[in-house]
């Protein structure tokens, strides 16, 4: 699905702050939304790994990627999103970090389903790619899980969805869009009753380059 006309990706800008803040409030109206200062911290550690999708009319923000990178081999692979940001404030970026981090991507419900959210991430591929880096990790959210939990082990419903006998809001948009599930793990979000608090560790693997040595996530 091609961009729209009257959209572009760009790294975002000061400027940002507040409509980002405002669209993450809506998006997740259950946490804490990013502030005016975590998201300046964003940009000053990692400024070209910080996406924004544009509406061009109205000058406004209206979705999000945020990355970091990292190096999986200082981490395990069931730690939280909180422990893979530094409590989202990305201070535990790591410049030399073979691993791109996606740590968050959100879309304003004014303007989703017109595939900004796969054209920012196609943004993350590319920035994977400029820096020669191995790979994309991510989590995500499984929020049809929650409806089943009570009789569906977590894996077999990713192994569902990644077969296509099951469809999930978030996931199968993932696998659509190129990503592999590396597995499912428990506590990724703290809050997320939809997904019965369960993730899927997903990874974009560079083909132009090789892995490091610790290339195993563990």
């Amino acid at each position: 699905m091609s961009l729209p006309n009257d959209y572009r990706i760009r790294r975002m800008w000061p400027t940002d702050y507040r409509v980002i803040s405002e669209i993450c409030r809506v998006v997740y109206p259950h946490d804490k939304p990013y502030t005016a200062e975590e998201l300046a911290e964003h940009h000053a550690v990692y400024p070209q790994g910080q996406f924004v999708a544009e509406h061009i009319p109205s000058g406004q923000a209206v979705g999000v990627h945020f990355t970091l990178r990292i190096r999986m081999a200082d981490y395990h692979i069931d730690d939280p999103w909180d422990v893979l940001t530094a409590q989202g404030s990305f201070g535990d970026h790591n410049p030399a970090g073979p691993t791109l981090y996606g740590a968050d991507v959100f879309v304003s419900p004014d303007h989703q389903h017109r595939g900004l959210a796969h054209a920012l991430t196609d943004a993350t591929r590319d920035l994977v790619v400029a820096e020669n880096l191995w790979r994309m990790v991510g989590g995500s959210r499984l929020p049809g899980y929650g409806a089943v939990a009570g009789g569906l082990p977590a894996a077999e419903y990713v192994r569902e969805v990644v077969a296509g006998a099951r469809i999930d809001p978030v996931l199968s948009a993932h696998l659509k869009d190129g990503w592999q599930v590396v597995k499912p793990i428990h506590g990724y979000l703290q809050h997320d009753p939809e997904s019965a608090n369960w993730a899927a560790v997903i990874q974009w693997v560079n083909p132009a380059c090789p892995p490091p040595p610790e290339f195993m996530l563990r």
